[in-house]
């Protein structure tokens, strides 16, 4: 299929000999990588490798073999490239090739900085390098491993979608494209680098408010912290509901099987809490009911193993009863924490009946939360 020069078969004959040693490189290359960014916690999106083919490597010598010497000119045979979710991610992945291997700077190329300011188009960092010194397992000596370099390049998952498409509308159909068409396809580039820089934005600011929430909750400011999923995370990390569980355990001296509580926080916000000021708030005006219904579902039992869940739970009931959430309040509960269950309204109507025997739903003294949070009882009678 192809006519090569006499140098140029010279150089594809050393190729079909050291492709075993290729194949060789490229997966002691692709291991170190993926212990790396293992232990240093860097999530990549693909680590994608090849061992350059006779065909393109044919194409290459047909088209300019006269510009190599020996096939050890060629940077190019071993390929790897790091697919990275998020654009600031890729000089963090090219600190970690650095420092893994040996780079050849003069011919590394970063695409990133070779656009017009008034352009668009295919980005990404490549790095030419060579394995450092140190033995080869399987592949030969370190001598032979070290003379043939390798391309690492390091680009995100939206540059990645756009380098693939502009081959296959651009560079690999042979033909000039039409201005019309390259106009359009440097809009969708313009698009695709923009999404990119709003994406790393958007995670750097959520970092930072996460930093923010942890510092507020860590000292108690918890009226200020607006209740979702991380913040539920953090506050949960001070334990809140442990001296209920312990309190609630010793009626029976059980033990305690600590589970997650993640799911109380549809339960939370749904019975109104917006703030973990809002939690805290039930944690310390209801711990006392919620102990009174546990003491009345436990007394009559020998159970000697209790959930962590059994606190946080009880607080919901002891919310709910008193603000006159009622039957549907409770099994809208017991749906959220439990799962949709025809036995949700049985255990909601017994808990209905069973109120009028607790005494925290008859103490004058117990704070009415229907006046002080008209929202948070509100949403439970909806």
């Amino acid at each position: 299929m192809y006519v090569l020069d006499p140098h140029s078969e010279a150089i594809m004959e050393e190729y079909r000999r050291q492709r075993p040693l290729m194949l060789e490189v490229e997966s002691k290359i692709t291991k170190m990588l993926h212990e790396y960014l293992d232990a240093t916690d860097v999530v990549v999106a693909a680590v994608e490798s090849r061992v350059k083919t006779e065909e393109s490597l044919a194409g290459k010598l047909e088209r300019k073999g006269s510009k190599y010497k020996t096939l050890a000119d060629i940077t190019d045979l071993v390929g790897v490239r790091i697919i990275t979710f998020y654009l600031d991610d890729v000089d963090v992945v090219a600190s970690a090739v650095e420092r893994l291997f040996e780079v050849d700077w003069q011919n590394t190329v970063d695409k990133r900085r070779l656009h017009a300011l008034n352009s668009f188009g295919y980005q990404s960092l490549h790095y030419i390098c060579r394995m450092p010194d140190m033995p080869c397992e399987t592949a030969g000596s370190s001598s032979d491993v070290k003379l043939y370099r390798f391309e690492v390049q390091m680009r995100t998952l939206l540059q990645h979608a756009w380098s693939n498409i502009n081959h296959d509308t651009g560079y690999k159909s042979g033909v000039e494209i039409p201005r019309e068409y390259i106009r359009n396809l440097s809009r969708i580039a313009g698009m695709l680098e923009l999404a990119d820089e709003q994406f790393s934005r958007i995670r750097a600011e959520l970092t930072d408010y996460r930093r923010r929430m942890q510092a507020l909750v860590a000292s108690g400011n918890l009226d200020e912290v607006p209740l979702d999923g991380d913040t539920f995370r953090n506050y949960l990390n001070l334990a809140p509901f442990n001296p209920l569980n312990r309190r609630i355990a010793a009626i029976n001296q059980a033990e305690i099987q600590e589970v997650s509580l993640i799911p109380f926080l549809v339960a939370f916000k749904d019975i109104g809490c917006q703030t973990l000021g809002d939690v805290q708030n039930i944690v310390k005006e209801y711990s006392e009911g919620a102990y009174q219904i546990a003491c009345y579902q436990m007394g009559l039992t020998d159970l000697d193993i209790v959930s962590s869940t059994v606190g946080p739970q009880n607080l919901c009931i002891a919310f709910i009863l008193k603000n006159g959430g009622g039957r549907t309040g409770l099994c809208r509960l017991f749906d959220h924490l439990l799962g949709p269950s025809e036995g949700n309204d049985m255990m909601a109507a017994l808990l209905v009946e069973q109120s009028a025997s607790f005494p925290f739903m008859h103490h004058e003294a117990e704070t009415n939360t229907a006046e002080s949070k008209p929202d948070t009882v509100n949403n439970i009678n909806q």
